[in-house]
């Protein structure tokens, strides 16, 4: 099993890399663009959950992959408020609304929510001593 969850770390640092987030006259922003630090983080995690791969810990593989879905997560909720600030100098909340719903999310997030969850949900047998 070790294989799927390499797989999986691999798709999260891959994800990071692909359109997360298209705002339009500017174009696709990925991980790096949107937050160095989101994705310094994300990258941390993946460091991290190699590790546990590599060594046999299965719980920080797990609580690298929670950690990994919670960062997702608060990204996600960050980036659409971000986006209804940018906008709040409308006269109108409608206008504001409106102008934030023009930043959509690509499908970067489903590769990086999909290896997120294939590391959280893979089983790893402990080796028999």
């Amino acid at each position: 099993m070790k294989n799927i969850q390499l797989a999986a770390v691999l798709l999260v640092v891959i994800g990071s890399f692909l359109p997360l987030v298209h705002i339009p006259v500017i174009g696709n922003w990925n991980y790096w663009k949107l937050d160095h630090f989101l994705a310094s983080g994300c990258w941390i995690l993946c460091a991290l959950a190699l590790w546990g791969i590599i060594n046999n810990h299965i719980k920080i593989i797990r609580y690298s992959a929670v950690l990994l879905i919670i960062l997702f997560i608060f990204t996600l909720f960050a980036v659409k408020v971000q986006a209804f600030q940018y906008f709040s100098f409308m006269p109108f909340k409608s206008w504001a609304e409106t102008l934030a719903g023009v930043v959509k999310l690509r499908w970067g997030w489903i590769v990086e929510f999909g290896g997120a969850l294939l590391l959280l949900l893979a089983k790893n047998k402990k080796p028999v001593e």
